[in-house]
């Protein structure tokens, strides 16, 4: 059964803007790339420390391969995770798997 999850990162003061453009002009075409599919990037309204993220996967196992291809790369590994911890702050990272309702246009 397919599934998504959502993801919330608590982004370092000052850096939305940054991060937003890290995310959207590297880690989201990298991991199109490589087989994820994204169907969502969000910043808070009003509040510059939240933003949040949904990607679908097809089932557990999909999931486990594309986790695989993208975070154990070497341009994850070196580029990408050295980066990223100035923009956000990893401990904070919630991750939620979450399944469309039955009548959800997400099916």
């Amino acid at each position: 059964m397919a599934f998504y999850e959502l993801r919330r990162y608590t982004i370092r003061p000052g850096k939305m803007e940054e991060w937003i453009e890290y995310m959207e002009g590297t880690i989201i075409p990298f991991q199109v790339s490589k087989g994820m599919v994204i169907t969502g990037s969000y910043r808070g309204e009003e509040d510059d420390s939240v933003y949040f993220w949904t990607r679908r996967f097809e089932s557990e196992e999909h999931r486990k391969e594309l986790y695989a291809a993208v975070y154990e790369s070497d341009f994850w590994r070196d580029e990408v995770a050295p980066n990223v911890v100035d923009l956000i702050d990893r401990d904070l990272i919630q991750v939620t798997r979450v399944v469309p309702t039955p009548r959800s246009v997400a099916q």
